[in-house]
């Protein structure tokens, strides 16, 4: 049975409590018992007529009697109306603004994606203000409540099954909810306290956080020069193996495991573990991944692929004192940057081998290392190189020839040492052949008993056996570098020799090499086959007198020549370049100047299957030469300081 409004009619007093409308059920609770004892007859019945206050809510039937009233349950049937408009309509609107204002910043921050997120309004405002205590008695009334609200209007059943299930339909609500509300929320809606927000979740799933914990400094502090990139575009445009293991791995892939990496590898490649564990570093081919002597480590350390090169030959006419200071033959100020190799080789050097490799150590410093020295009598040779390209090297190896009849006597003949760089290897041969100005012919006979008797290479694989000959040394390796007091000299008086001499001072010496011996000799090819020489443009290294810039003024009065030369030869055309060909005047402890060269060598890659020299080097003639190093410049800031001191006057 229902009543003309619409709403059905209870046998006895029966309340549907909604459980959104928390923010205003004592409210109403109360309201709702005092309109009850103000209307209520002598017969206990409620008036069937009569308007509702404004601050009834749309989603209750009926309230709860007060205590007094249970003794009169028979009463007639209830007819309520539908509540008349606000009187106010401008605080109406103003509340109604309040209201959309408030539940616009609630539902922006409610996720639309989790379902468990989802709230209404009426638990909206639950949240808002105090609810009050579950009555117990209500309880027994749910299966009247439900069926109820089954019957209830539709425009109410609409309203509230909507604010239930879609939070985006309250929007469009809104304005119905505020209107049949405004009474309320114009009371004391909100005098129980702030209002308490419901935790605040994000629209959409936020986009992922880039984890930038280094800053822009530390990030490049570990930067050695300007020419290094940034590890992350390198990885994905070099090789691309970074990402693609971060990514296929399922580890996170964010700018701070990039930092990591790259304060670890600025300079070298990652190595992949499986590479660690399946490959030996001792066979593979010139393209093989991760192969230590290939193309991509090769690329690495030189990306145009040439390497520096430093050859220097000296007589040291068996002197015992040695330069006080060697920066000027090995360290000339022309070239802006060291060279990566120092090869030196010495005829008649000092007594003394040791002192004389510690005096090289001391001057190139802590950034070389002396790979290899080798002696065949008072012929030395000592090959430096940057410490850190040792592990690119081959074993190497080593030997000798004798040139004079009585072999004991070892003061003319030929030192040859060799090994493999990456894929390119190199012999480097210091000589000391006949002297005497007319002894062309026995200066051919130790060349050609040289590059017969050199059994070199002895283990270490040759590069291209196709092009090596069995009886010529050089042809079975890439780069030679022959250098040495070869003794040819200038077929020409003193007399005409100085007069060129003294008529162009400086550099201009095309007129004194139309006779030169071991220049006319390569030109007709009976000597130094295949190899080339460098443009001379310094004056001839031989022979001063001791100590002073002037050539011989003794009685034998020898005639100056270019006894000291470096020549070169490669196997494959233009692989090496000749940069600079000069000698070092300002060393006068021999009757011979130092004369050096520099070159730049193309390098190509190489294979593992070569028994490598694993890192070997003169661990104790580094520590000498570095603790002397720092000794003397100990001692030079001291003589400093002290001159200083000395130099100032006080007056009192």
């Amino acid at each position: 049975m229902s009543t003309p409004n619409g709403f059905p009619q209870h046998s006895r007093a029966c309340v549907t409590r909604s459980t959104e409308g928390g923010a205003v059920q004592d409210l109403q609770a109360k309201k709702a018992g005092k309109a009850a004892k103000k209307e209520v007859g002598g017969n206990g019945r409620l008036p069937s007529e009569g308007p509702l206050s404004a601050a009834t809510p749309v989603s209750e039937t009926l309230k709860l009697l007060p205590e007094e009233l249970k003794a009169n349950m028979k009463m007639k049937s209830i007819t309520l109306r539908p509540p008349p408009k606000p009187r106010l309509e401008r605080a109406a609107s103003l509340d109604e603004k309040s209201w959309r204002r408030w539940r616009r910043f609630r539902t922006s921050q409610e996720s639309l994606t989790d379902p468990s997120e989802l709230s209404s309004s009426n638990g909206s405002l639950q949240e808002a203000s105090p609810s009050p205590p579950t009555r117990s008695r209500a309880s027994p009334c749910q299966p009247c409540c439900q069926q109820n609200s089954s019957h209830s209007s539709p425009d109410t059943s609409e309203i509230v099954g909507k604010s239930r299930g879609n939070t985006s339909d309250l929007g469009k609500r809104a304005s119905e909810i505020s209107s049949a509300f405004g009474g309320l929320l114009r009371g004391k809606a909100f005098a129980g306290g702030k209002p308490r927000l419901s935790q605040i979740m994000p629209a959409r799933p936020l986009p992922p956080m880039e984890l930038h914990v280094a800053s822009p400094t530390l990030r490049t502090a570990n930067r050695i020069d300007s020419d290094c990139v940034d590890y992350r575009h390198y990885s994905q445009h070099k090789s691309g193996r970074v990402s693609t293991r971060l990514h296929g791995s399922g580890m996170g892939y964010d700018s701070c495991s990039t930092d990591s990496m790259k304060s670890t590898f600025s300079l070298l490649t990652p190595i992949q573990a499986k590479d660690v564990r399946s490959r030996s570093y001792m066979e593979g081919s010139i393209l093989a991944s991760g192969a230590l002597l290939g193309a991509e480590e090769l690329s690495r350390y030189f990306p145009d692929r040439s390497v520096g090169i430093f050859v220097a030959t000296w007589n040291m006419q068996g002197r015992k004192e040695l330069p006080l200071n060697l920066n000027d033959f090995l360290l000339p100020t022309d070239p802006v940057y060291a060279q990566d190799m120092y090869v030196i080789g010495v005829q008649e050097g000092c007594p003394d081998r040791r002192e004389w490799e510690i005096r090289l150590q001391e001057t190139l410093g802590p950034h070389y290392v002396m790979l290899y020295s080798a002696a065949h009598g008072v012929l030395y040779m000592s090959v430096f190189i940057r410490r850190d390209l040792i592990w690119f090297c081959s074993e190497v190896e080593c030997a000798t020839v004798t040139t004079r009849i009585v072999s004991q006597i070892k003061t003319k003949g030929a030192l040859g040492i060799s090994f493999t760089f990456f894929g390119t290897s190199f012999l480097f041969i210091t000589s000391h052949f006949t002297s005497g100005d007319s002894k062309v012919n026995e200066r051919r006979l130790d060349y050609n008993k040289t590059i017969q008797a050199l059994t070199l290479p002895k283990n270490v694989p040759d590069t291209n056996p196709y092009q090596s000959s069995a009886s010529d040394v050089t042809t079975r390796f890439d780069g030679v570098f022959w250098f040495g007091d070869f003794n040819f000299r200038l077929n020409k008086d003193r007399e005409t020799v100085d007069s060129i001499l003294n008529q162009n001072p400086d550099t201009d010496v095309s007129k004194l090499l139309v006779y030169d011996q071991l220049t006319n000799e390569m030109s007709r090819g009976s000597i130094f086959k295949g190899f080339q020489e460098a443009d001379i443009h310094f004056r001839p290294s031989y022979k001063f007198d001791i100590g002073k810039d002037s050539y011989d003024t003794t009685s034998k009065q020898r005639t100056p020549s270019y006894t000291d030369r470096v020549v070169f030869r490669s196997r494959y055309k233009d692989d090496i370049q000749a940069v600079k060909y000069s000698s070092c005047p300002v060393i006068r402890t021999s009757d011979h100047r130092p004369v050096f060269a520099l070159f730049r060598v193309k390098l190509r890659p190489g294979k593992d299957n070569i028994p490598l020299a694993a890192g070997q080097f003169d661990r104790e003639l580094y520590l000498i030469g570095i603790k002397r190093r720092i000794t003397r410049e100990l001692q030079k800031r001291q003589e400093q300081k002290d001159q200083k001191s000395s130099s100032i006057c006080s007056i009192f």
